[in-house]
């Protein structure tokens, strides 16, 4: 058995999606997907790196700013499942390339305006909402607390180049996801360690 392939880039994540999308066309079916993570930030052109899957915080009602974000279904629509397994099977994937795992999220709550946000890209039938960057820097920075200081969540979360006051403003949100009593000092560390980072650079 051949090894899953992971994606390389985000030529080979577009092309992903966009056969989802045409499966979906096909069937005379749309959705709307919100993404973040790795493929999010690859699509935004944050990074280039390989990942494994594509995360979906949230499915769309309605269209661009007045869309209406909820959690999305569990499980995945028929129709959008069995696309993404075709697409998996066809391009070496994961059965879960294309998975609800962040969905969790809804639970502590998503951060306030986060609709009006996001940028939005068509794949066929499929249409993909990529979080706007400030919020990407908050759901990196809640990563990055339960990561290790050398992990990819604080990498990406350097490569959003964010300035002071966006990393105090997404600490302030990420603070209230953990009511674990250390929670905040990890986030202040990884803060501290992110500014570091960014000082080591400039000299």
């Amino acid at each position: 058995m051949q090894p899953l392939r992971t994606f390389a880039d985000s030529a080979d994540i577009r092309q992903a999606l966009q056969r989802v999308g045409e499966l979906l066309a096909a069937a005379g079916e749309e959705y709307g997907i919100v993404i973040v993570g790795g493929a999010a930030l690859n699509l935004m052109g944050a990074v280039r790196r390989a990942t494994r899957d594509v995360d979906i915080l949230a499915f769309a009602r309605g269209r661009g700013r007045s869309a209406r974000l909820e959690p999305p279904p569990t499980p995945l629509p028929d129709v959008l499942a069995a696309a993404i397994h075709t697409v998996g099977r066809d391009m070496g994937l994961a059965d879960t390339w294309l998975n609800a795992d962040p969905a969790l999220q809804w639970k502590q709550g998503l951060p306030r305006g986060l609709a009006g946000r996001v940028k939005w890209r068509k794949y066929g039938a499929l249409r993909v909402g990529i979080v706007g960057r400030a919020d990407m820097i908050r759901f990196k920075l809640y990563a990055a607390a339960d990561d290790h200081p050398a992990g990819r969540h604080v990498s990406d979360l350097v490569a959003l180049h964010p300035s002071d006051a966006e990393l105090r403003e997404a600490a302030r949100w990420v603070k209230r996801q953990d009511a674990a009593p250390q929670f905040p000092a990890f986030v202040d560390q990884v803060v501290a360690h992110v500014r570091s980072l960014w000082a080591a650079r400039a000299r």
